[in-house]
Parts: structure tokens; sequence; C-alpha cells
């Protein structure tokens, strides 16, 4: 019986062990900033991460928040960063609380754009899941 109970921990422990060192080997980032011209060098970054990352590379995301909110609205500033973020898996997070102070037009917003209710708390949940994050 106690060799039966034995062998139950150590294989519980076996199982935990290997689920927690899957999660721990895929790399998520997250980047909060203030400027969509600044998505060039992100979406850049988060390539090179990809390459080097290999199949180790999770999530990425960048959250927009602040005044320069108001140009995720523009297709001639906001369109070309989508399509390259689109190719390099990085998913544009827009700060619904900075879309509410700025007053932008969330009909105007690409369906491509994730809108979250605070951009700021997003962040720091995803740092609580281990994101590694920035802001810039």
């Amino acid at each position: 019986m106690k060799s039966l109970f034995l062998s139950s921990v150590f294989l519980m422990l076996s199982i935990l062990s290997t689920a927690n060192l899957q999660a721990q080997q895929e790399n998520n980032y997250v980047v909060l900033t203030k400027k969509v011209p600044q998505l060039q060098p992100i979406i850049l970054a988060a390539k090179a991460l990809k390459a080097e990352d290999g199949t180790s590379f999770g999530d990425f995301q960048v959250i927009i928040c602040g005044k320069g909110i108001k140009a995720i609205t523009q297709p001639e500033e906001i369109n070309g960063f989508i399509e390259k973020a689109e190719e390099v898996g990085v998913q544009i997070v827009a700060c619904g609380f900075s879309l509410n102070k700025f007053q932008v037009d969330q009909t105007k917003i690409p369906k491509e754009i994730k809108t979250v209710e605070n951009g700021i708390l997003y962040n720091f949940q995803l740092q609580k899941k281990n994101y590694k994050s920035i802001s810039l």
C-alpha cells in the first residue's frame, strides 16, 4: 500500500514537472507603446526573436495606449503595420481607456486590431502569465 502511494505521488510530480517545463519553454512577449510609428522597430524585433526562438517563440502582442492611439483609425498610417504584424505573428492591441479618453471613433478601428478595456492592466495581466515586457 505504501509503495503504491509513493508511486502515485512520484507519477503526479513527474507529470506536473513536465507540464511546468513545457510552459516555461515558450517565450511570450508584450510591448506597450504610445506611438504607432514605433511599430516598425517592434515588428522587426519580433521577427528577429521569432527566428532566434524557433519553436519556443510563443505570443507577441503590442499594446497601443495614449494620445497616439488616434493613428490606428488612419488607414495610411496603420495598414502597412497591420500587414507586417500579421506576417510575423504579432497581435496589435488597442487600449480602450485611451480610445475613450481621446474620443477615437471605434467604428474606424481595423478588425485586425484587438481592443481591451485597459491596456496597462492588460499588460500587467500578461506579465503575471510570464510574458516578457517592455514599455516604449
